[in-house]
């Protein structure tokens, strides 16, 4: 018989709140050989990353790639590393930081925001139980990938509601699958570019790279590719951009399958090898700045881009918590909660109602206990 997780001698009646998940991939804890290994094993043993028959897959796991790659890995990190830890957990709290005081500012009664990493810290369990401390009743996960993907949206939608699963009292739920053709998404990314390109000026062409995926994903039915390209199509025309001013490819594939075509470093190169001067880099998949972007297109690609005998690649950096971005998150928030009590407009005016309500549960919950 399961065991549910519950308060020790939990108080009936205590008041109620929103709580926001905010979740990301994660991050190793440091820029080591070890700390990556860790972080390695567990991202690539989700079985949502890496759809391979279990026993199949440890073997080549532990036999093969957490020999050899984490090691590479972690000299990939030190380069983009900070004074104060990694950028995507540095970037990824600004932002939920910055939600939770638009949030405390836009919507009634009491709002909770918490960050939660798929893999490393802070763990959604963590984040979760933070959330049932603080009285969260009603919950509202936001993943930080605008585009949907199993390997990426789904795997938290897992993660989450199994460890909901677990509570005696679960809390309403709701689950922001994705958000990647919303107005004011492809807003912020569109001004982004613009400010870019006005205070540095304008490249021959703009590359929108995504994060790639295995073929296989797209023929299975994940809707991944096709909103990459969607989200690309948006921006370019809010841009007003001509067809051949802009393209989009897939970075980061690992092994030898077939992945989403056109494949980013290959592209750079036949820019480069076409003489190409100056070369724009955007990476609308991410919404904060991590490995990927940092050290894959910033410096990897860059130099790429100069050694087949291109000039300058210039990487426009994620939104991170850029005001416009901040304000279209907390707004697709706003939108989720629609019908919850914080949403009310009256519901202020009806605290002292409320909180007479709950006074009469404690009431009757202390006498049922004596």
């Amino acid at each position: 018989m399961p065991t549910y997780q519950s308060a020790p001698q939990y108080e009936h009646g205590l008041p109620e709140s929103l709580g926001v998940l905010v979740v990301n991939l994660g991050t190793p804890a440091a820029p080591t050989t070890s700390a990556v290994r860790r972080f390695l094993k567990a991202f690539l043993w989700d079985p949502r990353v890496v759809e391979v028959p279990r026993p199949v897959w440890w073997l080549i796991l532990n036999a093969f790639i957490l020999r050899f790659r984490p090691a590479r890995s972690a000299k990939a990190y030190q380069k983009i590393w900070t004074e104060h830890g990694s950028p995507l957990l540095l970037y990824s709290r600004d932002i939920s930081n910055a939600i939770a005081q638009q949030l405390a500012a836009r919507v009634s009664g009491t709002v909770h925001v918490e960050l939660g990493m798929s893999y490393g810290e802070p763990s959604l369990r963590e984040a979760l139980e933070r959330l049932y401390e603080k009285g969260a009743r009603r919950i509202v996960c936001l993943p930080l990938y605008p585009q949907y993907s199993g390997t990426t949206t789904a795997s938290i939608f897992d993660a989450v509601t199994a460890e909901l699963c677990r509570r005696r009292w679960v809390p309403e739920f709701r689950f922001i699958n994705h958000y990647h053709d919303a107005r004011g998404y492809i807003a912020a990314l569109s001004q982004s570019i613009r400010e870019y390109r006005e205070q540095h000026g304008s490249g021959d062409k703009l590359l929108f790279s995504f994060h790639g995926l295995p073929q296989q994903n797209l023929i299975d039915g994940d809707p991944y590719h096709c909103q990459c390209l969607k989200t690309a199509r948006l921006v370019a025309e809010s841009l007003e951009l001509d067809d051949d001013a802009w393209i989009v490819t897939f970075q980061s594939r690992v092994g030898r399958t077939e992945w989403l075509r056109p494949y980013t470093d290959e592209t750079v190169a036949s820019l480069g090898k076409a003489g190409m001067a100056r070369l724009d880099v955007v990476c609308p998949g991410f919404a904060a700045d991590c490995l990927e972007t940092l050290e894959e297109i910033a410096l990897q690609n860059a130099e790429i881009f100069k050694d087949a005998g291109g000039g300058e690649l210039n990487y426009i950096p994620a939104l991170n918590a850029r005001d416009d971005h901040i304000a279209f998150l907390t707004r697709l928030i706003e939108k989720h909660i629609g019908g919850w009590p914080e949403s009310s407009p009256d519901w202020s005016a009806s605290d002292a109602a409320h909180e007479q309500d709950k006074s009469r549960e404690r009431a009757l919950a202390r006498g049922a206990g004596s």
